[in-house]
């Protein structure tokens, strides 16, 4: 061993275990790149070489009962781009100003931008895949749906709308997002010449699912016949705002249901927060009167009173404990029926008292009152019936009149629609059915009864009183002749900072049609309406009737009673008799039998114009009597019916 190396050996001896140190990380980590990330080593370069890109799906659509739509998905595009890819700026954006109008200028300032990433256009209306930008420049067009609603304020609050990115937000849209959603489809496109990523073969396609229909039990016609007379009303009362509820009593199915104020849901964000909920749902009120059917269905299941007994109303005052109760009237000794009927204030406390605490709480909740209806939307309230235990001294005496307790709109509908149906407390729904986008139905709505309150023949009995209460009693305003209206009213005192105003009221109506097989029933209510307006009769009551009359008027599948089809065959069976026996005892022989038998047939005045009725009316010789103006849209007796000459033929124009 020389000295030189000796001299060297630890610099060379250095030196290699630095080389082999190399040699060794170097071979580690191409075993960890190769070997042991090599699957993840696989999907980056896969990412680099592919993307991935969303199939946007479409959101269902909601329906009314009769197939007309309440919602619409609009589609439009978003046009993106790298600036630095695109070679030829100028030709780009003369493309673009030819379809949008806009200025070439505008693109060739976004296409100088040093962004790596660049919005030309968003939500452009015109389908921009027919253009052919994509195949000829380096730009990526993107389909969207945008939700809109025909029908503006109509059914807003019910409906609700979508944010930005379409999911439901408020509204049915919110509740039943994830059937109205939908599922995105995906597709994985690859890289080529130029960097443009195209669909290949052989690659990944998943499509998309759109979202599902809902079937609603809301009618067009009624909800919008509906938010318009709330609206008149309340500006006739100058009214704080205004409530209303219509459905079947039958089956649960509301048909309309509406706040005002409203809004519409195309431009939501323009509206107080509060215009968005349904009020008819959402918030409560003293009910007044109309909660005194607790009382009386309570009074006659428990066998504690006769509709003939009669109690001592005061003369329409009685102090009760520490206050004093007063009747609108003096009234003296009344039976339960013209307690309903007159509203006696005094006479339901007396019942109320025979009843005890107890059994007026029982029957409270037997009608739904302190729980929510399980109408199928978020958001509804349960109202406030407070245990019996908590009542105070005159607790009992409060609640009879509809004080002290709070009920919404929906409660107070479905609580006379079990009077109204025989009985069954019934569950309210609005959506009818979901269906899928093969018109596969995925779910469907049935009538669902939670309870039965008392038998049928006490509800005739009460239905029977409610008659009155509209016949000739304190609801005479919802009267339409020839329809049997049933109902009542309500008048409640506002419980403001910690007691009852004595200006500001909550007037309410609740009545139902026919009588014996009630087809339709409404609920209005109506919210800090001026006096004489605040009683339930001179205020809500008037836009019951204006709201059903429009309804009989506009709906063909809506019958007068059997009570009238029965009087007209009755009548044109007495005249077939008095014909008959004239022949067999009264007839001259001179006479011509051609006069004596001469009847009418009353033509089809629907549609007619005014004139033109009165054409037709007088060629066949009957009279005419005339309400409103425009075309007809309502004629009693109707199309068919038997006459004799000089007889009166009722039309209604609009």
């Amino acid at each position: 061993m020389t000295k030189s190396f000796t001299k060297y050996r630890f610099r060379i001896r250095l030196i290699s275990l630095l080389v082999i140190s190399f040699w060794v990380v170097l071979c580690g980590k191409l075993f960890s790149v190769q070997i042991l990330k090599a699957g993840e080593n696989r999907k980056k370069l896969t990412a680099q070489a592919h993307r991935e890109e969303l199939i946007p799906a479409e959101r269902g659509n909601i329906f009314d009962r009769n197939g007309d739509a309440l919602t619409r998905n609009l589609a439009h595009y978003t046009i993106s781009t790298n600036p630095s890819n695109v070679s030829d700026k100028l030709a780009l954006a003369n493309n673009l100003q030819k379809i949008t109008g806009r200025p070439s200028e505008y693109y060739i300032k976004k296409l100088s931008s040093d962004k790596t990433f660049e919005y030309l256009e968003r939500n452009l209306r015109y389908d921009i895949q027919k253009s052919g930008l994509k195949s000829k420049f380096n730009v990526e067009v993107e389909k969207h749906y945008r939700r809109t609603y025909p029908h503006g304020s109509i059914a807003s609050q019910i409906l609700g709308y979508t944010d930005t990115e379409d999911k439901g937000i408020s509204g049915i849209e919110k509740d039943y997002n994830k059937f109205l959603a939908g599922t995105p489809g995906r597709v994985i496109k690859s890289r080529g010449w130029q960097g443009k990523y195209q669909s290949r073969s052989g690659l990944p396609y998943f499509p998309s699912v759109d979202g599902k229909n809902l079937k609603l039990t809301i009618d067009l016609n009624y909800q919008s016949i509906l938010q318009e007379e709330l609206k008149k009303r309340k500006r006739e009362t100058n009214s704080l705002s205004a409530m209303g509820v219509i459905m079947n009593p039958q089956t649960g199915a509301i048909l309309a249901i509406a706040s005002i104020p409203d809004f519409d849901n195309n431009y939501f964000s323009k509206f107080r927060i509060n215009d968005h909920h349904c009020r008819a749902i959402t918030d409560q009120f003293e009910p007044g009167s109309t909660f005194k059917i607790v009382t009386a269905v309570a009074a006659l299941s428990e066998n504690k009173i006769s509709l003939s007994e009669e109690f001592n109303c005061e003369n329409g005052e009685f102090e009760y404990f520490n206050q004093t109760v007063k009747d609108h009237e003096p009234y003296g000794q009344l039976t339960l029926p013209q307690i309903i009927k007159h509203s006696s204030n005094i006479g339901i406390i007396k019942i109320a008292e025979r009843l005890g605490s107890k059994t007026i709480h029982k029957y409270a909740k037997l009608f739904g009152f302190g729980s929510i209806t399980n109408i199928g939307i978020n958001g509804e309230t349960s109202g406030s019936l407070k245990p019996y235990k908590n009542w105070s001294r005159i607790s009992l005496g409060q609640i009879a009149m509809g004080h002290e307790v709070a009920v919404s709109t929906m409660q107070l509908a479905t609580a006379f629609a079990a009077i109204a149906n025989g009985g069954f407390l019934v569950r309210p729904y609005i959506v009818d059915q979901i269906v899928c986008p093969n018109n596969k139905i995925l779910k469907e709505s049935k009538k669902r009864f939670k309870r039965k309150i008392a038998s049928q023949k006490i509800m005739t009995e009460v239905k029977e009183m409610l008659r009155q209460v509209v016949s000739d009693g304190t609801g005479v305003e919802a009267n339409i002749p020839g329809w049997e209206i049933a109902g009542k009213t309500g008048t409640a005192q506002k419980y403001i900072d910690g007691k009852y105003s004595d200006d500001e009221f909550i007037s309410n109506f609740v009545g139902f049609f026919p009588l014996n097989e009630p087809q339709i029933l409404a609920a209005i209510i109506l919210d800090g309406p001026d006096s004489p307006m605040h009683w339930g009769g001179q205020g809500a009551a008037v836009a019951f009737k204006r709201i059903i009359n429009r309804i009989i008027n506009m709906d063909d599948n809506i019958r007068p009673p059997m009570k009238i089809q029965d009087m007209l065959a009755r009548d044109r069976s007495k005249q077939k008799l008095k014909t008959e026996d004239i022949f067999k005892n009264q007839l001259p022989i001179f006479l011509s039998t051609k006069a004596i038998l001469k009847t009418i047939k009353v033509p089809d005045l629907k549609g007619k114009s005014l004139k033109k009725a009165i054409e037709i009316i007088n060629q066949n010789g009957l009279k005419i009597k005339i309400e409103g103006s425009g075309k007809v849209v309502y004629q009693e007796p109707g199309a068919g019916t038997i006459l004799r000459p000089e007889d009166i033929c009722l039309v209604k124009l609009k």
